[in-house]
């Protein structure tokens, strides 16, 4: 990866105060150890009239797997490959941006202590990037940087000079130059620009990058047109996050119109009056039915069929009243994610001795699923095929049997209250159907009398006296052992 800045200047304001306001001697070459690499910092030309400070970043691709543990661009477990064949040492992503951030902390923050006037003093600069992913093309480019005082020169990277005919790569080469910027607001736009252009970052984004982003946006990125793209990019598209940095820079938006402080416009409430208590997800409500029905069954030894992400079965485990509770889900990856959200590599001996996640589909009998008190199916019917349910009662109610089993499914007639949930559409995606109350309540007893069990109707959430409950959950319970091996 590879960045110049220049400048020019006279007798009286030389360009080499460049060497000042970076922190950096122009006849010195440093060399800056990272977390993914080696920062070189030198000076290609320092002249009166003329001064160049080029950044170049050598990416250790090995270290880069090591530290990011599969997270960030081309991390993932199914593109194992990628972590290593990348464009990583070559174009100007987030690490660069961090790099930048490292390398030249002093200079973005304004400060120099050796001559205090130099950082305030607008000056001529000009920002060279050979290689930048831009996911959005010359145009987007333009967009980001134009608004903030930039002369944009952005070329197109064809995919190979030998093959025209191949068209452009999604990198440009950019030229940015101003007459009216500092030096510390060049460098928080390429901070904050470069991987909001390529729409990737190398590490997880937490909380605290919302703070980061509006400190190191303060002064521009509130009025910047392109301020929504921007903020969702930065934050990877986290949309928790996203809205919470939307919500402050609107305060600061405000507060400048009115020219008062953000404390002063944020002040609707006073800072003793209690918080308005918030609802609890339905998520958590189901969970909370599910243990309560669990409970009242009696059940030690619980099965989670589907577990997916094991969030039940981390629930569960709160109780010492499950001695067994085994998560089973068709997705190595679910149970991936699943096994590290249970901390199961550092679980203490005995907790570890309840708990078992595999891998095992719904649509097949198993015969490591016999012999347990409760089963439990949270959300999981309405993810298959109705021509494959009848596989999924026989594998868990005529031949894996629990005493009980609780099955929660949306119910389709609660969703004209969702006011996001455009009319005539499913919960998710992946949902292949949604039943009414009377739909699910003809399945579970229909599947009931087939197999021996009684089933009772809990309502989930909210019970609207028109639509019903937004979840509704059947409660199956088998019978005498004698009615049970009629059936």
């Amino acid at each position: 990866m590879f960045l110049t800045i220049t400048t020019t200047g006279t007798p009286e304001r030389p360009a080499t105060d460049l060497g000042y306001l970076l922190h950096k001697h122009p006849d010195k070459a440093q060399a800056f150890s990272t977390s993914y690499g080696t920062a070189h910092v030198l000076y290609p030309e320092a002249e009166t009239g003329r001064c160049t400070a080029a950044l170049l970043l050598e990416v250790d691709a090995v270290a880069l797997v090591r530290r990011g543990k599969g997270k960030g661009r081309g991390g993932a477990p199914d593109a194992a490959l990628a972590q290593y064949v990348n464009d990583r040492p070559y174009a100007a992503s987030s690490l660069l941006a961090v790099a930048l951030s490292s390398v030249f902390s002093s200079a973005m923050k304004g400060v120099c202590n050796a001559r205090p006037e130099l950082p305030g003093q607008a000056r001529p600069l000009r920002v060279e990037v050979p290689a930048l992913p831009a996911r959005g093309g010359p145009g987007l480019v333009r967009q980001l940087f134009e608004p903030l005082g930039w002369t944009v020169t952005v070329e197109p990277v064809p995919l190979d000079t030998e093959f025209p005919d191949w068209g452009d790569s999604r990198y440009v080469s950019l030229v940015l130059e101003s007459e009216a910027l500092t030096l510390a607001e060049a460098l928080r736009h390429l901070y904050v620009l470069l991987p909001v252009l390529d729409d990737a970052k190398h590490y997880w984004v937490a909380p605290d990058e919302v703070d980061k982003l509006l400190r190191v946006g303060e002064g521009w990125l509130p009025a910047h047109p392109e301020q929504r793209l921007i903020t969702s990019r930065y934050l990877s598209r986290r949309w928790s996050l996203t809205r919470q940095a939307a919500e402050r820079l609107e305060l600061v938006r405000l507060a400048e119109t009115d020219d008062s402080e953000v404390e002063e416009i944020d002040n609707a409430v006073e800072a003793e009056t209690e918080a308005e208590e918030k609802p609890t997800p339905l998520a958590v409500q189901r969970r909370e039915a599910i243990v309560t029905a669990l409970r009242q069954s009696g059940a030690a030894r619980v099965l989670d069929l589907g577990c997916g992400q094991g969030q039940l079965v981390q629930t569960l485990l709160k109780d010492p009243a499950f001695t067994e509770i085994v998560g089973v889900d068709v997705s190595m990856r679910a149970l991936t994610i699943a096994s590290r959200r249970l901390k199961l590599d550092r679980m203490g001996e005995r907790q570890a001795s309840r708990v078992q996640l595999f891998q095992g589909s719904l649509a097949y009998t198993d015969v490591r699923l016999k012999g347990y008190d409760a089963a439990v199916l949270s959300e999981v019917v309405e993810h298959l095929d109705l021509p494959r349910l009848p596989a999924l009662e026989y594998a868990v109610f005529g031949s894996a049997r629990p005493r009980t089993v609780l099955v929660t499914t949306p119910n389709v007639e609660y969703n004209v209250r969702w006011e996001s949930l455009p009319a005539g559409h499913v919960r998710h995606g992946d949902h292949r159907f949604e039943w009414t109350r009377a739909e699910f309540r003809a399945w579970a007893e229909a599947v009931a009398e087939r197999h021996g069990y009684g089933v009772e109707f809990v309502a989930v959430g909210p019970d609207d006296p028109e639509v019903g409950p937004p979840t509704q959950m059947a409660v199956f319970t088998m019978t005498s052992p004698k009615e049970a091996k009629a059936a």
